[in-house]
């Protein structure tokens, strides 16, 4: 576990951190919304939604801008040609997970992405038909998983392998994954987890957990939705089989922005690995040649199906060339400290109407931290949302705080901490309803 540090319960504290901060002009290269008022807002939900990138308008014109003069030669002529765009996007994606570049491909939305690569990866045979997630995974990976098991005549029921905490915890232990993998390695064929849970905000350990997989025989795979622009990765060097992410929450591509693929060269000449075919997969030598035979391209432009969506391509790609500025260790380390200021004025509090859920070891947590409230009293979270925070809310009991440190300030992290003391001092009676608006 990380040392605390000499954190200072104070505005001038928050000050002098923001002041010293390597990373504080980077916020300049965002949008703040702002209430009504034309206050900026205190924006701590990049886990949900990603800010704008300032570039992200000229971008996406320039686009349009092609598609006006030239029409169709945009996909040739275009400032940035059309035809080859996902590529301009694949370097620096690539070094934001961890991974080559013939590992790594822009396509699609996380869920889709999830559903064509099991047909790849999940081929149950005989005993080993199973599939491994962990309970509270997100709703969407819980039915995409048990989807797919019935696709191939399989009873969810009998097929799914839940790994839960312990009585009384909230999180899962390393150990108790590595156990679970060990006791039914024999009929698993797929270990699916989340890199960083979207409820509690536990990164799991995934080096250790792709070692266990493998050792037992299974394919591994992870949903980084929470954990791609959030957390350092080491796709290619961890040896996982398979990941997908979205881009529309760390990685600022916009609502719906096009997801992320991740697939370990070892399965680059894999031909025979079923796979659902599509022509922007198929050889670019000879894709308009029209040829009935389909040809996949090595590497993980391979599994491609459709030509990209130039225009959510576009703001990825805003995004990511800032991230690429900024260098994913750097924003890691701002982040380990932001969440850990985060941390301890929490701590300060001292309030038993509240607790956080998420570990308290810097490694095995992003910038997320999952606040329980008792009773399940939505009152906290509308209390702190008509002041100006902007947060979320997720059943039954817990309000999502993520300081992105991107974008995000210390004294962002000491305002919001503020705030809340000040609701739960005068919070109402429960179920009734906080009037003060922005």
């Amino acid at each position: 576990m990380q040392a605390q540090e000499n954190f200072e319960n104070s505005r001038s504290f928050a000050a002098r951190s923001d002041e010293q901060d390597p990373l504080r002009t980077f916020r300049e290269k965002f949008y703040m919304p702002r209430s009504t008022a034309g206050e900026e807002v205190i924006y701590l939900t990049g886990n949900s939604l990603g800010l704008q990138p300032k570039t992200a308008r000229g971008y996406i014109e320039q686009e349009l801008k092609d598609w006006e003069t030239l029409g169709v030669e945009g996909h040739l002529h275009a400032q940035h040609p059309w035809l080859p765009y996902h590529e301009f996007l694949t370097e620096q994606m690539a070094r934001l997970v961890g991974a080559k570049a013939v590992e790594t491909v822009v396509m699609n939305s996380l869920t889709v992405n999830l559903h064509l690569l099991m047909v790849s990866f999940y081929r149950p045979a005989g005993l080993r038909s199973k599939i491994m997630i962990e309970r509270g995974a997100f709703p969407s990976d819980q039915y995409a998983v048990e989807s797919q098991i019935r696709f191939h005549g399989l009873d969810a029921r009998e097929n799914l392998i839940e790994i839960a905490p312990r009585e009384g915890e909230t999180t899962l232990r390393t150990e108790d994954i590595l156990e679970t993998i060990d006791k039914h390695g024999d009929s698993t064929a797929l270990v699916l987890l989340g890199g960083v849970n979207y409820y509690t905000g536990q990164a799991f350990e995934m080096q250790r957990i792709t070692e266990a997989g493998h050792n037992a025989g299974a394919v591994v795979g992870f949903d980084l939705a929470h954990a791609a622009g959030n957390i350092e990765l080491r796709l290619h060097d961890w040896g996982v089989d398979f990941a997908a992410w979205c881009s529309y929450k760390y990685l600022n591509a916009g609502p719906g922005g096009a997801g992320g693929c991740f697939i370990h060269e070892r399965h680059a000449n894999s031909f025979d690995i079923p796979r659902f075919s599509g022509w922007w997969g198929h050889d670019k030598a000879t894709r308009f040649l029209m040829g009935p035979e389909y040809v996949p391209i090595p590497g993980a432009e391979g599994w491609q199906i459709s030509n990209p969506p130039i225009l959510q391509m576009a703001v990825l790609r805003a995004s990511l060339e800032i991230f690429d500025e900024a260098g994913m260790g750097v924003l890691r380390e701002k982040s380990l400290r932001l969440t850990g200021y985060l941390e301890f004025l929490l701590d300060d509090i001292r309030d038993p109407r509240i607790s956080v859920i998420t570990p308290r070891d810097p490694a095995h947590r992003g910038c997320q931290l999952s606040i329980r409230v008792k009773d399940a009293d939505k009152s906290l979270f509308e209390a702190i949302t008509a002041r100006g925070v902007f947060a979320d809310w997720r059943e039954p009991d817990v309000i999502r705080v993520a300081p992105a440190p991107l974008y995000n300030s210390f004294e962002d992290v000491y305002k919001f901490v503020d705030i809340l003391k000040d609701c739960l001092r005068y919070l109402p009676t429960k179920n009734a309803k906080y009037t003060k608006k922005l």
